[in-house]
């Protein structure tokens, strides 16, 4: 959902996201993935910058809301990640913020289930390890950002993702931590197969226990 109210942030950011990613999309839509190629977004997207169009949008810094150009194309990352976790390709380069800075309102898929983006040095990128071709389709509606991840022949595994381990806990110094894994599960015609995709370990930024009244 590309309009999501969240606390302390105004609007506006988040209509400036709808600019944002019509702009990077249309330079990774419809993407083809070759055997023994990596994608990489800001390789196709570039630096996201005012002369290319892009707006004002919420970014996070160590924990905190700010606002810079380009803001807001972490949604893109969560939505690529979450795609390719769901295939053969193997993600190379992934990277999360070290704060959870929102509560866990409507979310649909597990904390951490995504990916952070900043130019150049924070990125996203997996590799065609195998020998189907893929090609990456992306589009957005009034309300949504929507991807899609098609292969010149029929893929016969399936793919799901699980949370494990999944722990807050207290810190010395008073606040919270939170932690889990990601694990990606392959369904072959005669066995099940895991693997560890991501680790994440974060200091939360409220408190995660309601209080007594």
């Amino acid at each position: 959902m590309i309009l999501r109210p969240l606390k302390d942030v105004d609007m506006y950011l988040q209509e400036n996201k709808r600019k944002n990613l019509e702009i990077a999309i249309s330079h990774l839509n419809e993407i083809v993935i070759n055997p023994n190629e990596t994608f990489s977004i800001w390789k196709n997207v570039g630096r996201p910058t005012k002369r290319k169009g892009y707006l004002e949008g919420l970014v996070l810094q160590s924990g905190k809301i700010a606002k810079d150009t380009g803001g807001g194309l972490c949604q893109l990352g969560n939505l690529l990640f979450w795609i390719f976790a769901h295939s053969p390709l193997t993600v190379t380069e992934r990277y999360r913020h070290g704060f959870d800075v929102f509560p866990d309102v409507n979310r649909k898929v597990p904390f951490g289930a995504g990916a952070t983006l900043s130019y150049n040095h924070i990125d996203l990128q997996v590799k065609n390890e195998g020998e189907i071709i893929y090609k990456l389709n992306l589009w957005l509606d009034e309300t949504h950002l929507h991807g899609e991840l098609l292969s010149n022949v029929e893929i016969e595994d399936s793919y799901s993702i699980e949370e494990r381990n999944h722990k807050i806990e207290q810190q010395a110094w008073g606040g919270y931590s939170r932690h889990n894994q990601i694990v990606k599960v392959k369904q072959s015609q005669n066995s099940t197969s895991e693997s560890l995709l991501v680790e994440n370990h974060a200091i939360m930024m409220y408190n995660p226990f309601l209080e007594n009244k």
